[in-house]
């Protein structure tokens, strides 16, 4: 196998269950999280997908992930709850909440779940798009996983990237899914970067000095700058109040850094919220008014130099269908080190070795 040569996406989604199996997570869950970790990558989302499992690994190795949680809610009433995470693997009590979500917006008319107790759980991508391919609108917030960013301002970490995403229904084969940090770049991305030995734009992120940081090596030696300046950062604050405040979760300095710190809970807060649009008298208008108004926007003149107008998502389940016929082309970079961590955990190499040497 060549390095580009693709793998099947069945066969890297056992290769995750079986690594982290190996930490003591169990059949099913591991089955779980190993397919919605796939998933990111599936649709997309390389930098919160398969790329993630080396820190999820160190996490349950150091005892600040719990390989067998009990998930439960802690609080509910007919439209809304709260969900304890029991520091388990952060896929799992996110998918519990999407799901939760969805069922109380169809009694309800809208389903809002918080989460506590929780950890990394990927793109929030995941957590919304169901939701619109069901017919209900849907968004999802999260408090990042560790404080890259300072208020603005100011010269301490208190914010992470604090993502958020929307989905709704549209006609055709993809629904509107909006995923974005509150930072001008996802820390995923540095990340990724990183591994790959290639340079940050300008733009990214910020030295002490105010000077532009470049070489993600140096990512701890500053900070993510927010998008739009105090827009950013007032989003992100309304997102910590939402999603870690709200629910008994983390936020500004009791924030963990998840990478650095693995033996401690992080108390991750996220929330998932589904919305239905036949409580409000749209139960098929909705799609179809949203559909004819995307196309009004694709048909607007380009500017020149501009590709065509696309709306958040599109081409997103095409692209998704390829990947699932033809496999998921991994970075070496990456193939190297899921080999790595199939030594260490004693079981078949997922890339031939010399492809991924």
């Amino acid at each position: 196998m060549a390095e580009t040569d693709p793998i099947p996406v069945d066969a890297l989604q056992g290769f995750v269950a079986q690594a982290l199996r190996s930490k003591g997570v169990p059949q099913g869950d591991a089955t779980k999280v190993a397919a919605l970790m796939v998933e990111a990558d599936v649709f997309g989302y390389g930098t919160h997908g398969v790329f993630r499992l080396r820190q999820y690994m160190a996490r349950l190795a150091g005892g600040g992930c719990n390989p067998t949680p009990h998930i439960s809610v802690a609080h509910e009433t007919v439209a809304t709850a709260v969900i304890d995470g029991d520091d388990g693997l952060g896929h799992l009590a996110m998918a519990a909440a999407r799901d939760l979500a969805m069922e109380k917006a169809r009694a309800a008319g809208i389903g809002w779940v918080g989460v506590r107790g929780g950890n990394h759980a990927g793109p929030l991508a995941l957590y919304v798009r169901p939701q619109a391919e069901a017919g209900l609108l849907g968004m999802a917030a999260a408090v990042g996983s560790a404080n890259h960013v300072p208020p603005y301002g100011g010269s301490d970490l208190l914010l992470g990237t604090n993502p958020i995403a929307f989905s709704a229904p549209a006609a055709g084969a993809d629904p509107f899914v909006f995923d974005m940090a509150t930072t001008v770049a996802a820390m995923g991305k540095i990340k990724t970067l990183l591994q790959q030995g290639a340079p940050m734009p300008e733009g990214w992120m910020v030295g002490r000095d105010g000077k532009p940081l470049t070489d993600p090596a140096r990512k701890s030696e500053g900070f993510l700058l927010p998008i739009g300046g105090p827009k950013g950062f007032g989003l992100s604050v309304a997102i910590g109040l939402m999603a870690g405040v709200l629910n008994g979760a983390a936020f500004g300095g009791d924030v963990v850094d998840f990478t650095s710190d693995t033996s401690s809970s992080t108390n991750t807060g996220q929330c998932v919220m589904a919305l239905d649009p036949a409580a409000f008298g749209m139960a098929e208008e909705f799609a179809a008014t949203a559909t004819r108004i995307f196309d009004e926007m694709r048909a607007s003149e380009p500017l020149p130099g501009h590709d065509p107008v696309r709306l958040p998502g599109e081409g997103k389940t095409a692209q998704a269908e390829a990947r699932r016929k033809a496999g998921l082309t991994l970075n070496p970079a990456l193939q190297k080190e899921l080999n790595k961590i199939a030594a260490e955990c004693d079981i078949d190499a997922p890339f031939p070795m010399g492809a991924a040497a």
